[in-house]
C-alpha cells in the first residue's frame, strides 16, 4: 500500500515499474545493468478520491502527461531498489504537493500607529515636493530649505539660513 494521507492510500498493483539502462558515467557497469527505475502512475485508474484527481490533472506538471500518467525517472542510486524506493518517494511527494489546500488568509486591519506614520510620511512627501525644485536640509534649524540647484544659499546675521520655503523635521 502507498499511503498519500492519513486516509487515502492506493494499492501496489496500480503503480507499474519498469527498469531501464541508466545514464551518465559509470562504464562497462552502467551499459550492462539495468538499475534507473521507470515508475508509471495512471491517474484515471487510480483509486484516489475524485477532487484529488481533478487537482492532479488539472495542474501543468511536467512529470504529468496528456493523456494523465505520472511518469518518473530515478537513476540517482547503483542498486534498482534505492531508484525504486527514491521513485515512490518523489511519488508521494508530487501527490502531497499538487493536492494540499491552501489556508485561507485571515483578513488583518493596520494599526493606528502605522496609519499615523504613513499619513505623516505622506504629508512630509508631498510638503518636499511641493515647489518642485531641488531641496537642501539645513543643519542648523532642522529644517528643510529650497533653492535651485547651483545656487548658494544666503546666511542670515543670527546665524542661520534664509530660507524660502521651510518644512519642521
Amino acid at each position: 500500500m502507498i499511503t498519500f494521507s492519513r486516509s487515502v492510500a492506493v494499492g501496489d498493483e496500480e503503480v507499474t515499474f519498469s527498469a531501464i539502462r541508466a545514464q551518465g558515467a559509470g562504464g562497462q557497469h552502467v551499459n550492462k545493468s539495468s538499475t534507473a527505475i521507470h515508475l508509471r502512475f495512471d491517474i484515471h485508474a487510480s483509486s484516489l478520491p475524485e477532487e484529488w484527481k481533478t487537482r492532479l490533472l488539472a495542474a501543468s506538471h511536467h512529470l504529468i502527461t496528456a493523456e494523465g500518467v505520472v511518469v518518473i525517472k530515478a537513476q540517482e542510486y547503483r542498486s534498482q531498489e534505492m531508484n525504486r524506493e527514491a521513485a515512490l518517494a518523489r511519488l508521494i511527494m508530487l501527490v502531497r504537493e499538487l493536492t494540499a489546500t491552501q489556508k485561507r488568509r485571515k483578513e488583518t486591519r493596520p494599526t493606528r500607529a502605522s496609519k499615523v506614520r504613513r499619513l505623516e510620511a505622506k504629508t512630509h512627501k508631498s510638503a518636499t515636493k511641493a515647489c518642485g525644485e531641488k531641496c537642501a536640509v539645513c543643519r542648523i534649524k532642522k529644517t528643510r530649505t529650497i533653492r535651485k540647484y547651483g545656487e548658494k544659499t544666503h546666511f542670515l546675521r543670527s546665524g542661520g539660513i534664509k530660507p524660502v520655503f521651510a518644512v519642521w523635521l
